[in-house]
């Protein structure tokens, strides 16, 4: 597929939706999407931008499942304006809304595909898209409240697709170079 690939066929990253994590054995790039999570991607391009995530570490890696990053003992104060946000779970199936349906079926979505190159999930009957937690996929930790995630804390899906996560936690975009990175960390 990839040797068959025209230049057509790719697109540039928006540099203003791209996040660059650096780690000791080099840098993960990901893109964020705020077709599906506006709220929170403003807030993690705020938090970038006031070095907030700087100096932080990993502070949870589970193999075959995710890496996560942030400031579990609130070292690093929120910049001003940065606070919980509304779930960013789904939002309405609009008819600009890209997608492109995969063939193959799923247990945890009527149909399933890709929309500007993320893995989506949607329903018809309820008129909701909503981001599938595939490898590489970025989103947001939160403790039980369903609004006590700001983005302060990330996560990237590598390994096994917990899609029982799908509409339970906002994620926000995807790993688009680096993921052998955070999945090959000890």
């Amino acid at each position: 597929v990839l040797a068959a690939a025209r230049p057509a066929d790719w697109r540039p990253l928006d540099p203003d939706n791209t996040l660059y994590v650096e780690l000791p054995a080099g840098r993960v790039v990901i893109e964020l999407s705020p077709r599906f999570a506006p709220l929170h991607v403003a807030n993690i391009k705020t938090l970038a931008r006031a070095g907030y995530f700087d100096g932080l570490s990993i502070i949870r890696l589970q193999d075959n499942y995710v890496a996560q990053w942030g400031d579990p003992d609130n070292r690093h104060p929120l910049p001003a304006g940065i606070g919980k946000v509304a779930p960013e779970f789904d939002s309405p199936t609009l008819s600009r809304t890209p997608f492109t349906r995969l063939a193959d079926g799923d247990v945890y979505a009527p149909e399933v595909g890709f929309s500007d190159g993320l893995p989506v999930a949607r329903s018809r009957l309820l008129h909701r898209t909503w981001l599938a937690h595939c490898y590489g996929m970025v989103g947001v930790g939160r403790d039980l409240d369903v609004q006590s995630g700001s983005g302060a804390e990330l996560y990237v899906v590598i390994g096994h697709a917990p899609r029982h996560l799908d509409r339970n936690v906002a994620l926000v975009g995807r790993v688009v170079k680096g993921v052998e990175l955070l999945s090959g960390l000890p």
